[in-house]
């Protein structure tokens, strides 16, 4: 477990970093970004307590509110998907099931299985933020545009960044 918390504390600090100062101004078209700090939210053990999680996903969303200046709908999304998460991963579980100590990346579930296990909960968080900022469903069209455009920027960066700097586990 160790291995695994400096891993993903290390993950924690470069993706937050990496959001507020880089990713914030990365704007396709108008309605695609990149919320990349999700993958450290994805990436908790599997063992991680149900409240911890969303303190963890709290404290998450407030550092971008923080830079985002957006009052909060950060947190309340990040919060949201850690809700969702343990329900979600019940769901999605592999047929071997899960190992105690893996973190839920490709290296140990592969390909197919992260796409299940992120596209939603990243679809979920994207669609509360752009649904809350919007002021609920006056722009309902624009607002699913850029989530969907957003969670597959999100979902293909977070896959890229795994091979490129992940390194091939026992699977």
């Amino acid at each position: 477990m160790s291995r695994n918390l400096i891993i993903l504390t290390f993950t924690a600090i470069v993706l937050m970093l990496f959001q507020v100062l880089i990713l914030k101004y990365f704007v396709l078209f108008g309605v695609g970004f990149c919320f990349l700090y999700l993958m450290f939210l994805l990436f908790l053990p599997l063992e991680i307590g149900f409240a911890s999680a969303m303190v963890i996903g709290l404290i998450a969303g407030l550092i971008v509110d923080l830079f985002y200046n957006t009052l909060g709908i950060h947190a309340f999304a990040c919060v949201l998907i850690m809700f969702f998460r343990p329900y979600w991963m019940k769901w999605s579980k592999p047929r071997s099931g899960y190992e105690i100590n893996d973190l839920p990346m490709i290296t140990n579930y592969g390909l197919s299985w992260f796409v299940i296990y992120a596209l939603p909960l990243i679809f979920i968080h994207t669609l509360t933020v752009f649904l809350i900022e919007s002021g609920g469903n006056q722009l309902m069209g624009l607002s699913i545009l850029k989530s969907v455009v957003t969670t597959l920027i999100s979902l293909v960066f977070m896959i890229a960044i795994q091979y490129l700097f992940y390194s091939k586990a026992k699977r």
